[in-house]
């Protein structure tokens, strides 16, 4: 083999050893820090078109929806406060309320305020998030008592 062929292959391996080192950092880094989540709209409204049916979270003294209890799952009795911007749930370390669940993805849900009503969106996880016995395909409007079921972890949303 000649010296220019040798050095063309040292060069070659060389560069897919970077191309390997810098996918391995790209898997990490989006382990660390997950996907971001974008409006999907073009025109920069919420995509979430409350339906005319769709129960009210406020009561007649003006109190909505507070907090969400796990019911069923490891977690059970764990509650976490809602907040207006929203919270993540999932097995992330950077979810509002990490699952110890084997069903669950990194970011497998949300549940946000739009328009003072509260909704839960499926982050596209692998196993589907579940709002009263139907899989979620779209964010959905939930109330007090609502039920999400993640994998074996059943939430329900409280005033």
């Amino acid at each position: 083999m000649s010296e220019l062929t040798l050095t063309a292959v040292r060069l070659g391996l060389l560069v897919l050893l970077w191309l390997f080192v810098f996918s391995i950092v790209g898997v990490i880094r989006s382990d660390l820090y997950g996907t971001r989540i974008v409006k999907r709209s073009a025109d920069g409204r919420s995509r979430v078109r409350p339906t005319a049916n769709a129960p009210s979270t406020r009561d007649r003294r003006g109190r909505g929806l507070r907090q969400l209890v796990v019911v069923e799952g490891p977690l059970k009795g764990t509650s976490v406060p809602l907040r207006a911007s929203g919270i993540l749930l999932g097995r992330n370390p950077e979810c509002t309320l990490v699952l110890d669940d084997d069903f669950a993805s990194g970011r497998h849900a949300r549940v946000f305020e739009d328009g003072g009503q509260w909704f839960v969106e499926d982050l596209n996880s692998t196993n589907g998030t579940f709002v009263g016995g139907h899989r979620l395909s779209e964010p959905v409007a939930v109330r007090d008592g609502s039920r999400l079921q993640i994998g074996r972890t059943v939430l329900e949303l409280r005033r």
